[in-house]
């Protein structure tokens, strides 16, 4: 192997940010990090617990939201749209209630 063209080797290893675990694995970068590792991930646990480590869940809630908002108000907007004209009766109109 040639001097100087190869990067450095780091055997720090990986941490899991969620649970703490930390692996011995060879790499060129130091200080790697996961999210979720096969320790707490649900899959590989049985748990049925939401690891939101960015706010996934809280941004997909609030999307979730807002479109049924929305898609609420369309509906509403297409009863009206879709309802017929109330009229009032021509002898309404011109003798008024005491027709």
């Amino acid at each position: 192997m040639k001097q100087g063209i190869h990067p450095k080797y780091h055997m720090d290893g990986i941490v899991c940010t969620t649970c703490g675990t930390k692996w011995a694995i060879g790499s060129t970068r130091s200080g790697l990090r996961v999210e979720i590792c096969s320790n707490c991930h649900p899959f590989y646990t049985g748990e049925q617990r939401i690891v939101d480590t960015a706010g996934q869940v809280d941004r997909f809630m609030k999307r979730l939201s807002s479109a049924q908002a929305r898609q609420a108000d369309m509906e509403k907007r297409r009863e009206a749209r879709n309802q017929p004209p109330q009229k009032q009766s021509l002898l309404k109109e011109l003798y008024g209630d005491e027709a």
